[in-house]
């Protein structure tokens, strides 16, 4: 029984961990078209406002910590996995090709898994971890610039988006932690949004006074908001990006890491880019070569080796 039990645990937690990579793959090409019209913070803002809103509605109740320490954690997984990752990556993507933010930001794994192993004493990093990281990276190089090396780097936005995938790693401890002490996922997220868009706030105030740049600017002007949102194209953007990029995929990445670890999820990150080059090959209609193709088997390739070095570690 208890056999059944940890397999449907397993099943499920795969399921939602894929469902969230695949959204959030699309993600790229939504935030692409939104800062058309809208700065970095701001695509920020009315995402994790709207999560924020819709984990309510299913939640509609407080949600007090069971120490108030605890509330730090929340905290800083707020700051780390939504503040400081969605903000450095939206503006990365300004600074640099989205095939650049989205290989730099798929490294994700190996600063998880060093960050997990010097804070949580979880022994993960192998030499079948580092053999699947070498080949999920040189797929996801050969997929993201799909056949064309002279990509045009820029060394503001790659070090943006490598700050973000850092951040993710001190995202996943808190969250790893926040597992651990049993909070369930829907009002812990919601939790971990509002305390996100606290953080925003002086970010925001900061511009108004001058300081920062274009990336930060928030536009009270009533003309220009009404332009903005008069094109559905934007509502449909920001509506994906808040109710199911942000509401659905960070409550399923939270449950998809309490199934199967942090660290074993987290792998999955890899994919990314192969869902953004797909989703751009359909809405964009940017060719896939052949160079492409094989770069997406080798990412998947370095996916199952890593995953099966986390399955001998569980086991």
């Amino acid at each position: 029984m208890f056999k059944t039990f940890n397999k449907n645990r397993t099943i499920t937690g795969i399921v939602l961990a894929l469902i969230s990579i695949f959204f959030w793959g699309i993600t790229f090409v939504c935030t692409k078209y939104l800062l058309r019209t809208f700065s970095s913070l701001e695509v920020l803002i009315f995402r994790f406002f709207l999560a924020y809103c819709i984990l309510w509605c299913i939640y509609p109740h407080p949600y007090p910590s069971q120490k108030k320490k605890h509330e730090f954690l929340f905290a800083f997984a707020g700051l780390f996995g939504v503040t400081v990752y969605q903000f450095m990556e939206n503006i990365a993507i300004e600074y640099t090709s989205a095939s650049n933010v989205s290989i730099i930001v798929s490294i994700c794994p190996i600063f998880t898994a060093v960050i997990a192993q010097i804070f949580l004493h979880e022994k993960h990093l192998s030499f079948k971890f580092f053999a699947g990281f070498a080949l999920a990276i040189w797929g996801i190089a050969m997929v993201s610039f799909n056949g064309k090396i002279t990509s045009g780097l820029n060394p503001k936005g790659d070090v943006l988006a490598l700050i973000a995938s850092v951040s993710w790693g001190f995202y996943s401890l808190f969250m790893s932690k926040i597992n651990e002490l049993g909070y369930s996922s829907v009002p812990a997220t919601r939790k971990i949004f509002f305390y996100a868009l606290l953080f925003m706030l002086p970010i925001a105030s900061a511009r108004v006074i001058g300081i920062g740049t274009a990336s930060m600017d928030v536009s009270l002007s009533l003309k220009m908001n009404a332009l903005r949102f008069s094109d559905p194209l934007n509502w449909f953007g920001l509506l994906f990006l808040g109710i199911l990029a942000s509401g659905f995929c960070f409550v399923a990445w939270s449950i998809a890491c309490r199934f199967l670890g942090t660290v074993r999820t987290t792998v999955g990150l890899y994919l990314i880019p192969v869902v953004t080059i797909t989703v751009a090959f359909f809405a964009l209609h940017e060719p896939i070569t052949v160079m492409g193709s094989i770069g997406a088997a080798l990412t998947i390739t370095g996916l199952f080796v890593s995953e099966w070095k986390a399955k001998t570690k569980s086991s």
